[in-house]
């Protein structure tokens, strides 16, 4: 396998474009003041974008993975991250196992 240099020059542009987001989001935010609002709106990301990565499953599969999806966004307004994920994985896997 060989790598052209425009390849290559892509991927290092691209991996050089996401450090310097990383790196700018973490310098910039010693420079906005955290007050409730804006705490509530980056508290609420985390779901944001767990159900931006499960939604086009729950569309594009069966039963078993709507209702899971739908049960995922329910417990991830109250729960942790990982408990959310860990029982939307339980849910499919149960649903898939119950014939949906």
């Amino acid at each position: 396998m060989t790598l052209d240099s425009s390849t290559l020059l892509a991927i290092l542009a691209m991996a050089a474009a996401t450090i310097f987001t990383r790196i700018s989001g973490l310098v910039l935010i010693r420079y906005v003041e955290i007050d409730e609002r804006r705490k509530t709106a980056i508290e609420a990301i985390p779901p944001a974008v767990l159900m931006a990565v499960i939604a086009p499953t729950a569309f594009a599969a069966g039963w078993a993975e709507t209702l899971a999806c739908a049960v995922t966004a329910i417990v991830a307004r109250r729960l942790p991250m990982l408990a959310s994920v860990v029982i939307g994985v339980a849910t499919v896997a149960l649903l898939r196992a119950a014939g949906f």
